[in-house]
């Protein structure tokens, strides 16, 4: 595990897009954007129909390898409020296997803020949880301790020779937004001014590399 502390608790980076907490067997991930591919495909633009199956996956080899208690989903977990009744059945099952095994929440995003209780696990707004507060949006005016997710940042690094792009996680004086988890997501740079705006200057972006925490710091 990769070690990013933050706000006073100690985190470590798992599977490349996710925090987990060890006080408190937490997993926290952002913008799972569960069945996107089918709301494409009802818009006529076709995507890799297992995208939603393929992120629960990742999630649950997480959870099972940390033994994880608690998990909390920073919004835009599905990609449209209606996500869940388009949720194909091996899916289904696996997230209802993860919700009865944890403690889960979901933190409503600005895709999924009409997400219905039927889904399972604990629906919020946001939350504050051992002064950390977790919420979708970075909020500006917010000066706490603050996780979240919604802008999908990724860093370009050269890397023998060659340029390579990653998630990664961006880190201002209060605030720490966290890659997206999806399996089909995109990405936006992480020095972008959508970016820089809520967190009011850029602290450091962390990129997991293998085994490696790269913390880049002198950041244009």
């Amino acid at each position: 595990m990769l070690r990013l502390p933050f706000g006073g608790h100690e985190f470590r980076v798992v599977g490349g897009r996710a925090l987990y907490w060890p006080a408190r067997a937490a997993l926290i991930v952002a913008d799972l954007h569960l069945e996107k591919a089918s709301w494409f495909a009802a818009r006529g633009q076709m995507l890799p129909p297992q995208d939603s199956l393929s992120t629960l996956d990742a999630l649950t080899a997480l959870v099972d390898a940390a033994k994880v208690r608690e998990i909390w989903c920073l919004g835009d977990n599905f990609h449209d409020s209606d996500g869940p009744s388009r949720l194909p059945a091996p899916a289904r099952q696996r997230l209802d296997a993860l919700i009865a095994a944890t403690q889960w929440t979901w933190i409503t995003g600005n895709h999924d803020a009409a997400l219905v209780s039927e889904i399972g696990g604990t629906i919020s707004v946001e939350a504050e949880v051992d002064g950390l507060i977790l919420r979708h949006e970075a909020d500006p005016a917010d000066l706490r301790p603050e996780i979240s997710g919604h802008f999908h940042p990724k860093h370009k690094s050269m890397a023998r020779g060659r340029s390579v792009t990653r998630p990664c996680f961006v880190e201002g004086p209060s605030k720490l937004i966290l890659p997206a988890f999806g399996a089909l997501t995109g990405g936006m740079p992480a020095t972008h001014d959508a970016i820089r705006a809520p967190l009011g200057r850029i602290v450091a972006i962390h990129v997991p590399a293998g085994d490696r925490l790269v913390r880049f710091t002198d950041v244009a």
